[in-house]
Parts: structure tokens; C-alpha cells; sequence
């Protein structure tokens, strides 16, 4: 069959609807994402399991009339399950060959009709914000491949941003869709705690992952979210029902918001002077919108936030790791776990319960002190990161230097973690790019369950300040 040129230029919602126009086959899309993996990957390795029988049979059977019926879809290789196909969590101890049934968001993704690929890059189970493991590889950037497409969900950002699929499911514990969709130039909303299924019974004990996409666009996000929003069944937590569709709230004007915005950091160090720029960019953009916007702070200790965020963490992490040693009956043999995965977990074991829920204690004491602030604006603005992507030579996960790992780490990541914490919606817009063209990503986080007034935001923003047609190095 002839190659469809166009493919990469569509977004999801674009796509679907030339799948009902029946200008195109769901397995002509298939096809034309296959190509574009095969073109790609040996460049980026995002893609890390292609089920390319199963896309090709599912594309020519029977397909829900989702919003996105045909359109090719790729799965983060971490938490959640695809029937018949490996679950590694990037790691060499913790897989399974072959997923006995799909987890909940698998299951509401296929209502939407989507046509699953393959499954993409992550870290040893998510740790870093770096995609790369001894078990996968590195996943790199498609604008400049000599540097990282952050983490954890770097390969869904990869693979999105080359154009591969116009969205990817991603998942977001301390930064993990935000700082990817930065490095890339993707829209990425870190939905409110418990607004999707969870995947994973650890990010459910701690309740900050959560799970979405990374997209090229905001309604392609929006529309995703409709589908796949909601408590799964015997769930005891759930997020506030929403007051109507995303999709219609992009549409809308935001109305004139209250905009706080800092550049403070937890280590009281400036930021780049070109990243401060953006920021001040951003702030002028917005200004020119409407809005009300001044220079705010948290209010909060954020060294103590992150004391009492490790040693809550660690326990919990040393606690998934023993689940895993639980379920194959054996504890980890010499370099099955990397350098961070077993530091993690010996550093857990040696934290006491007393100690961990201190820091769990403290954090939901901290958590009203956000919350609180936004009793005063609707909108906190920040940069992503501190720096636009950083080369892989320089941020390298798998270093024996783990001390100047997190050093250079911390000083990339200070941002995102906290809205995490308290469970709000929080979102990265590719709104500028580097001296060196990379994207840079700006941080929009809303009041907690008020997704709806970020998507409205998003709306307006890539109105007036489009990134849609911006091209990677790698794409189409």
C-alpha cells in the first residue's frame, strides 16, 4: 500500500476523523506508524516492544466508536498491563514475560478506540528523569538525539514528538510527564491524584503517580482525559467528578485569571538566565491576555518538603521492590538492580516506621500549606526544568557517581515534584525554545481537582502562541 506522507501531520482527534470519513484504514495508520518506528527508533529507541500481529489484527477487526477510533497508541512499560505482551518497569529483576489481562486504563484506552502498538522506553522502574536502564537502553530526544527526552516517561515523549504516534500514554510520580513533555515540546498535564486508574499498587499507598498522556496537541489531552476519567470499580479513593467534557473547556476563554509565578528554587540558586527569560516571557504573554499576574513564592520550607518526601519514598519503594522478591521468590541477585533501584532499596530497609511516617505525616502538613496558598490565585507559573534538556553524556542515571547524579539532577528538577505531593493538576505547555533550539517547557498548576480551568488556559495559549508546526530534527 502507498505511504501516507501526511500521517505525522494529524493529531489524534484528526486522525479518528479520517478514519470515519473512511479516507484512511485503521491499519493504513497502523502501517504508517510502523514505518516511522522502523525509520526512528534505531535513533531513539522509544519504542522497546513493537506488537506489530497484534496492532495489524486488531486494526482490521472490530473497533469501539471511541474519539479516536484507529489511531495507533503506545503504552509506557511500566505498571500498566497489556494482555500477552512483556511488563519490564525497565528493570532486570522486577518482569514478566506476559500480562494475563489489562489493567483498568488499558481497558478504557481501547474503548477509545485506539489500536495499541507497542510499549515505550522508561527507567528502572521510573526512578530518575532520565530515560535509561541496563535493561532498555537510552532513549533520546528527537530535536537533538545527543541529548536526554527525560523521564520517566521519555519514551512516550520520544515517539510523540518524532511524530510516531500523535500521543502516547505516560505517567507522572514526581515530574515523569511534565518534564518530558518539556524536553520534547509536548503538551503534558499531570492529571489530579486519583482522576485515572492506577496502575501500580505502590504510586496508589504514596498516591502520587498518575497516569495520562504526553500529546502534540491540547484537545488531543483533553479528549483523552473524557475518556479514561473516572474511579475504577472497589476504588476508595476517587477525584471530584468534573463539572462537563474537557475537550469542550479548551475551547473556552479561561477568563481573567489570578497568575502567581516564581522562580525559586529549594537550593535558593537562580535559574539560567535564558530560562529566566522564557519565564519573564511568559509572564508578559500573559499580562497581554488579561490575566493578573505577580510574583509569588509556595510559602513553604521546600528543603524539610523533600526531607519528608525521601523517606516516605524510599520506604515505599523498598516496599515495591519486596512485593516483587515476594512474587518470584527471590531476592535480587548481583547486577539485577541498577545503581539507583538498589541504593533505593537498601536505603528503605534501613528506614524505620516510625521515621517513614513521620515524613508522610509531615508531607500531608506541608500539602495544606500549598493548598492554601491557592486560596489566593487560580494559576501557579514555573518553569519545567531549570535548563532546557540536558546532553545524555552529562545526566547519566547509570553513572557510578551517584552523589554528582543527583547533584546535577536536582539542580535540573526542582520544580515539579511538590504539585505531586499535593495532588493538583499541573500541566507543561512547550511555549518557547532554546538558544540551541530545544523546547522549553512552562508549568502551569492548578487548584486541586480544576483541571478544567488549565485546559481552558492550554486553549488559549496554543492560540496564541502555537507550537503545533515546530519540527524535530527526527520526524514524520
Amino acid at each position: 500500500m502507498p505511504k501516507m506522507t501526511t500521517y505525522s501531520e494529524y493529531d489524534g482527534l484528526g486522525l479518528a476523523e479520517l478514519v470515519a470519513k473512511k479516507a484512511v484504514t485503521p491499519g493504513e495508520l497502523v502501517e504508517a506508524a510502523i514505518e516511522r518506528i522502523e525509520d526512528h527508533n534505531p535513533t531513539l529507541n522509544a519504542v522497546v516492544h513493537k506488537g506489530y500481529d497484534d496492532a495489524r489484527r486488531w486494526a482490521t477487526g472490530p473497533l469501539p466508536d471511541g474519539p479516536f477510533k484507529g489511531v495507533p497508541f503506545l503504552i509506557k512499560d511500566l505498571g500498566a498491563q497489556v494482555k500477552g505482551w512483556p511488563r519490564t518497569s525497565g528493570s532486570l529483576f522486577a518482569q514478566v514475560a506476559a500480562d494475563t489481562e489489562d489493567s483498568e486504563l488499558v481497558k478504557r484506552y481501547r474503548a477509545a478506540g485506539v489500536v495499541l502498538l507497542g510499549k515505550t522506553n522508561t527507567p528502572e522502574f521510573g526512578i530518575p528523569g532520565v530515560t535509561a536502564s541496563e535493561r532498555l537502553g537510552s532513549c533520546r530526544n528527537p530535536w537533538n538525539p545527543d541529548h536526554i527526552s527525560g523521564g520517566s516517561s521519555g519514551g512516550a515523549a520520544s515517539a510523540t514528538a518524532a511524530g510516531i504516534v500523535p500521543m502516547a500514554h505516560a505517567s507522572d510520580g514526581l515530574g515523569s510527564i511534565r518534564i518530558p513533555a518539556a524536553c520534547c515540546g509536548l503538551f503534558g498535564m499531570k492529571v489530579t491524584r486519583d482522576r485515572t486508574p492506577i496502575c501500580e499498587v505502590s504510586d496508589g499507598a504514596l498516591g502520587f503517580s498518575v497516569h495520562h498522556v504526553v500529546s502534540r496537541t491540547v484537545r488531543d489531552s483533553a479528549a483523552m482525559l473524557d475518556a479514561t476519567d473516572g474511579a475504577q470499580a472497589n476504588d476508595p479513593f476517587q477525584a471530584p467528578a468534573k463539572d462537563g467534557p474537557y475537550l469542550a473547556e479548551v475551547s473556552k476563554s479561561p477568563g481573567r485569571l489570578r497568575i502567581a509565578w516564581s522562580a525559586e528554587t529549594p537550593s535558593g540558586r537562580p535559574i539560567p538566565d535564558e530560562m529566566m527569560a522564557a519565564l519573564l516571557r511568559t509572564v508578559d504573554l500573559l499580562k497581554g491576555l488579561g490575566h493578573e499576574v505577580f510574583e509569588r513564592g509556595l510559602g513553604v520550607d521546600q528543603r524539610l518538603l523533600y526531607r519528608a518526601q525521601g523517606l516516605a519514598s524510599a520506604s515505599n519503594f523498598s516496599a515495591n521492590v519486596q512485593r516483587w522478591v515476594e512474587a518470584l521468590g527471590r531476592e535480587p541477585e548481583e547486577g539485577e538492580l541498577g545503581p539507583l533501584a538498589r541504593r533505593g532499596y537498601e536505603a528503605g530497609k534501613r528506614i524505620s516506621g516510625q521515621q517513614a511516617f513521620w515524613g508522610f505525616q509531615q508531607l500531608r502538613l506541608m500539602n495544606r500549606q500549598i493548598l492554601a496558598a491557592f486560596e489566593d490565585f487560580e494559576v501557579y507559573l514555573s518553569p519545567v526544568m531549570a535548563t532546557p534538556a540536558p546532553r545524555a553524556d552529562w545526566l547519566d542515571p547509570l553513572t557510578d557517581d551517584l552523589k554528582e547524579f543527583d547533584r546535577r539532577q536536582a539542580a535540573t528538577y526542582p520544580y515539579t515534584p511538590p504539585f505531586n505531593f499535593t495532588g493538583q493538576p499541573s500541566m507543561s505547555v512547550p511555549l518557547w525554545q532554546s538558544e540551541d533550539g530545544l523546547p522549553i517547557g512552562m508549568m502551569f498548576s492548578g487548584r486541586f481537582a480544576d483541571e478544567a480551568t488549565l485546559y481552558r488556559l492550554a486553549g488559549q495559549l496554543e492560540k496564541e502562541a502555537p507550537w503545533k508546526d515546530r519540527r524535530p530534527q527526527v520526524w514524520g
